[in-house]
């Protein structure tokens, strides 16, 4: 028997995705049409004998959360259940304090993913590797091919060429450790939690060390907090129990709502071999599509509209006569009104953009003439001016008819009344 643990973080993070993080957890956030975590459950659902998924973070239990739960596990019928943290733990000391709900049943392995990472999700190549050297594979992490640069924004591994055995991890090097980079994505066998235990004694000690020798307890840290990457991988290298096993598929993080349409490309590029029913096709009486364009059944799109490539339509969107759409993201409810032009943008729930306005960001796209880049995370900020990025308006947003917005921020429920360039409109 398998399961699968997803990590998905809680409010405090996240915070290079507001505005649309204020509206939905960003797990729930739709890239390709459905909510980020649902990619990951489909791939844990194509694993054979996989019995549980288990969520772990520290959002409260919401209506959306608790919604989304229910219609996965009618779909994917798969037993998924959210198991709260008391606050941010780590990638390690989540699944350490939650290991009897993991263990419970006794799976002979189990999977950790980062809910913020969008990939081809190699599980069953991951677990046939494991099945090949079950004597030393206990530990496997998913890594793939980094350009030198931006390895440097990563944690990086150091294998054998042979056996993919790991001999050094360092998470974000200060200089060039090895172009092969740690995916987020993990396969364990329950041993795992004997290395966190002692990871965790180490810190209770350190912390009792702390009490005795100062009255000033300020820098006292929780001991149950406990970084996979830092605390486990580092020291288990080495050691001949951790292995990678290299996925030549796609893979990005998705950190920021930039991040989010580049991922939004990915998957609909994918959609060709897993789900083609959900790409929009040319027809008489229908929009003109350009490339890979999902829109809701709900939406209503007039048919002199053009879409694509990379464009998301999501529920209950109207699209008047005219509309240009290219590489968006465009969120439940909203009116994009005749003749408005939306390049590089997330339009938020229910905002609505006027006749012939237009909306326009700088896409963060990695460099197309390097197979193996990575988009960066860009600093909101440079040198003091807002970093050209994508567009983005929060929900309840209302742009105006004939005006023009670029690469600006725009946060809820604002009715703007003329033209912004580059700014965060509060």
């Amino acid at each position: 028997m398998l399961k699968a643990v997803i990590l998905i973080g809680g409010p405090q993070k996240g915070t290079r995705f507001r505005p649309l993080s204020f509206e939905v957890p960003k797990p729930l956030f739709p890239v390709a049409g459905v909510p980020m975590l649902q990619h990951h459950i489909e791939a844990c659902s194509k694993v054979p004998n996989l019995k549980e998924i288990l969520l772990i973070g520290f959002y409260q239990p919401n209506e959306a959360l608790s919604r989304f739960l229910v219609t996965a596990q009618q779909e994917f019928k798969v037993a998924i259940r959210y198991l709260q943290e008391f606050s941010a733990l780590g990638t390690g000391g989540g699944i350490y304090h939650f290991r009897d709900q993991i263990l419970s049943g006794g799976p002979q392995a189990f999977f950790v993913m980062n809910a913020d990472v969008c990939c081809e999700f190699p599980l069953l190549q991951m677990l046939e590797f494991q099945k090949q050297h079950e004597e030393t594979h206990q530990y496997i992490m998913l890594g793939t091919t980094a350009n030198r640069t931006q390895s440097l924004n990563y944690g990086c591994i150091v294998a054998k060429a042979d056996t993919q055995e790991v001999l050094h991890y360092v998470e974000k090097p200060g200089t060039f450790v090895s172009d092969i980079i740690n995916c987020g994505i993990y396969l364990f066998s329950p041993s795992i939690f004997k290395h966190i235990a002692e990871v965790f004694k180490r810190n209770q000690q350190d912390v009792q060390l702390l009490f005795c020798c100062s009255e000033e307890n300020s820098s006292w840290q929780r001991t149950e907090v406990i970084r996979l990457e830092q605390d486990i991988f580092t020291a288990l290298a080495g050691r001949g129990q951790l292995y990678v096993y290299k996925t030549e598929g796609f893979w990005s993080q998705i950190k920021s709502a930039g991040s989010a349409i580049y991922a939004s490309r990915l998957y609909l590029d994918q959609y060709h071999i897993t789900h083609p029913e959900r790409l929009a096709q040319n027809r008489e009486g229908a929009p003109i599509i350009l490339g890979n364009v999902y829109i809701h059944p709900t939406a209503n799109v007039d048919p002199t509209a053009v879409l694509g490539p990379n464009v998301s339509i999501g529920m209950g969107v109207t699209i008047g006569a005219g509309v240009r759409v290219r590489e968006s993201i465009i969120l439940h409810g909203a009116v994009l009104q005749d003749h408005s032009c939306v390049l590089n943008t997330i339009v938020g729930w229910d905002s609505s953009i006027g006749r012939w306005a237009r909306v326009e960001g700088t896409p963060s796209d990695p460099n197309p003439n390097d197979p193996y880049a990575k988009i960066d995370s860009e600093t909101l900020f440079r040198e003091g001016k807002l970093t050209p990025s994508i567009t983005i308006l929060g929900c309840n947003v209302s742009i105006p008819a004939e005006v023009v917005i670029l690469n600006s921020i725009v946060l809820p429920h604002k009715e703007l009344s003329r033209s912004f360039k580059n700014q965060i409109i509060l």
